[in-house]
Order: structure tokens, then sequence, then C-alpha cells
């Protein structure tokens, strides 16, 4: 899903969003009944490949299409819209899929995903068509796009490979050389898949930057998270996954607020104030929970929530209505990109940090309650980075053209 993520944008810019988005949910949807009813593991991970396919023209296109046939000053609030919608998506799934894992086995979750995708499929048949865009002409940057999916697939791989017997720092090392070799193609491409005049570009370069940071942060409190309440709180599972919950359900109620705060502002500005509320949030994970406990863990997440979701509705906003038409397919896959490399990164780093923290105290509950202040401190710091590159003023802010 991260490695495609912005080769699928850029098909959609080529070929129409509409019906690269419809093939996409198509590809997904037959992935999960190939999961379903897969006899064996290649065969259920060939099924998870075309579904990460799938997902991620589902998650980068309909970006482009909602700016496409979005008046100016409404962007805002159907960015909001679409955070909502994730942030009850995120909600439900885990509830959603465990249920199911428990009554019928691991292959009702992908039963469960099918008629999800054929009803997704019918629903976005009656999208508007953005035809009327102007396309990119010539050759497709085939060479570019490989590159770019292996280099990406390789950190991510890297990442999430600890403790197996692939070697985290050469995959490292070739996801460098990977990415590298992306780049020195670019340079040359006369239709390149991702043009590096892009990063150039103040919005396209802040909000991917703050999209990798701010998705760090975020994926932290579900990966630590868990572990702090039941380990360091002391508290039940089924209370764990209930204040789990107040994440998702605050964000479902703050996303529609949040883009409605955008357009009645600046978006550039609402980025910086949603950075400096998870900021806040993020230290208040750290700090609260040790004074108040899960009261305070509660009121941290209610802090942290609304400014990702701020922050969510005013970068989408902000850069898609800063780019040419012409290539919001591609410029929306990055930001899918750099969202989903946060998330890769975040569950890998602050975990290991959060789990090494914890192996070093004697007492458990002592630990973990460490562990949790120091995992959420450098999240804090993290967003603090964020905030300030948000300010960082850029020379170039002309439209992308290319």
């Amino acid at each position: 899903m991260t490695g495609v993520s912005i080769t699928v944008g850029a098909l959609g810019d080529r070929w129409g969003r509409r019906r690269i988005l419809l093939v996409g949910i198509a590809v997904f949807t037959l992935g999960a009944v190939v999961g379903a009813l897969a006899p064996t593991l290649p065969v259920l991970i060939t099924a998870r490949v075309a579904q990460g396919v799938g997902a991620a023209a589902m998650t980068a296109l309909p970006l482009a299409l909602a700016r496409d046939v979005t008046a100016d000053g409404q962007t805002g609030r159907i960015m909001g819209v679409l955070g909502t919608t994730s942030a009850i998506g995120t909600a439900l799934g885990p509830a959603l899929g465990g249920t199911l894992i428990g009554w019928g086995g691991w292959a009702a979750a992908f039963w469960m995903m099918a008629p999800l995708g054929a009803a997704s499929l019918l629903l976005a048949t009656a999208l508007p068509s953005s035809d009327t865009t102007p396309r990119p002409r010539g050759r497709f940057d085939i060479s570019g796009s490989v590159l770019l999916t292996a280099g990406v697939a390789t950190y991510a791989f890297a990442l999430t490979s600890p403790g197996s017997n692939w070697p985290t720092a050469p995959l490292l090392l070739g996801a460098v050389a990977l990415l590298g070799g992306f780049a020195a193609v670019e340079r040359r491409a006369a239709h390149p898949v991702l043009p590096l005049a892009t990063l150039r570009h103040r919005s396209i370069t802040t909000g991917m930057i703050t999209n990798v940071l701010v998705a760090t942060v975020m994926m932290s409190t579900l990966v630590v998270g868990p572990y702090a309440l039941h380990n360091g709180l002391e508290l039940s599972l089924p209370l764990v996954g209930l204040v789990m919950s107040v994440g998702p359900v605050t964000s479902a109620v703050s996303g529609i607020l949040a883009g409605r705060l955008v357009d009645r502002t600046t978006p550039a500005v609402m980025i910086t104030a949603g950075l400096a509320l998870v900021t806040l949030g993020a230290a208040c994970l750290a700090l609260l929970p040790l004074w108040w406990g899960v009261v305070g863990y509660i009121v941290a997440l209610i802090v942290l929530t609304p400014g990702y979701q701020l922050f969510l509705a005013a970068n989408n906003t902000h850069v898609l209505s800063d780019t040419d038409p012409a290539h919001r397919g591609r410029i929306a896959g990055a930001l899918g990109l750099s969202r989903n490399l946060g998330l890769i990164t975040g569950a890998s780093a602050m975990g290991v940090l959060y789990a090494a923290i914890d192996a070093g105290m004697d007492a458990a509950s002592t630990g973990s309650l460490s562990a949790m202040r120091a995992t959420f401190l450098v999240a804090a710091l993290l967003a603090a980075i964020a905030t300030a590159v948000s300010l960082v003023p850029f020379a170039n802010r002309r439209t992308l053209t290319r």
C-alpha cells in the first residue's frame, strides 16, 4: 500500500481518477475473496499484496477527487468529512474484525471485506468523472515507478522485520540505494512519476514532512497505549479497549468541525494550530497519566485527537489546493505515502523505544509508566519539530505546473 501510493495516483492523473479508483476497489474486493479462500500462506500473501495495491487507490484518489469537485472555500469541510469517516473506520475495524474472527475464524474477516468492497464499488460509480482535467502526456514512467515502489517497500520491510532472520541494516542500505536510483531516473525522465521539482514546492514539501512526523506520533499512541494502560495503569483488557476507543471517537466528532474551521480561516495557520495541539496532547500523554491515572490519559487523548484532525484537514486542503489539477492524483498519493511511512516508522521505532526502557526497569508497572513517559516525550518532540517545519519559509510558493 505504501510503495504504490504515488504510482496509483499518477495512473489516476493519466487515465482518470474515478476509473483507477474503481479498478482499485475491484482489486481490493477480489483480494478479500481470494484471501478468505486461500489454501496456503503464499496465496494469502498474494491476496494481501493485491489488497495493498487496491487500498492505495482507495486512500489516495478520493482526496484528489474530492478536491476536483469542491469549490474553493469548501475544501476543508470535505477533508474534515473524509477524516471523520476514516476515524469511524479506525474505531470499528478492530472491534468488528475481532468479533468476526472469534465467531468464524480468520477467514471471516476477509469475508466481511467482500460485501463492503462491493458496496464501495457501487457507490464509487456515482462519483463524478475528472475527465475534464488535463492529463499528462507521453510515456508512463515505469522505471521510476518500479524503483520508488521497491525502495519504499524495502524500507517498510526493514522496519517491520526486527527479530526475524532478515537483517535490518542491509535492507535499509538497499532502500537508500533504490531510492537514490529513483532520484537519478527522475532527473532524466521526460515524464517523471514524481517530478523532483515537487520537493522545492513549499506546501508539498512541508505537507509530506509534517505528515511523516505526525503519523509517527499518532501510531505511537496505538502501539504503546495498550501496554501502558494494561501494564502501567493496570487496567483490565476490556477497559483498555474502552479507553483506546476515546481517540477514534473524539476524531470522528471533531473531524467535520475541524474542516469547517479550516474553511473559515487560513489552512496554513490551521496546520500550525493543529500541530501545536498535537504537541500539547503528546506532552499530556507523557505526564497526565502519572498524576491523574486513566483520567489523565483520557484527557490527553481529547486534546491530541482534535489537533490531529485539524492538522489533517488543513494539510490536505493546503497541499491539494496549491497543486495543478493535472497532478492532484500523484500528490494525493505522496500524502498517503508520507503518512504510511510515518505509521510504519512509529510502529517500529516508538515500539522499540518503549520496549527497551520497559525491559531495563525492575518493577513491571513502574517500568511501563517510565517507558510511556519517555516514549510520549519523544513523540511530543517530533510534533514540536513538525510545528517548526510548518513555520519555515520557502522561496518557491508557485503552484506546481510541471
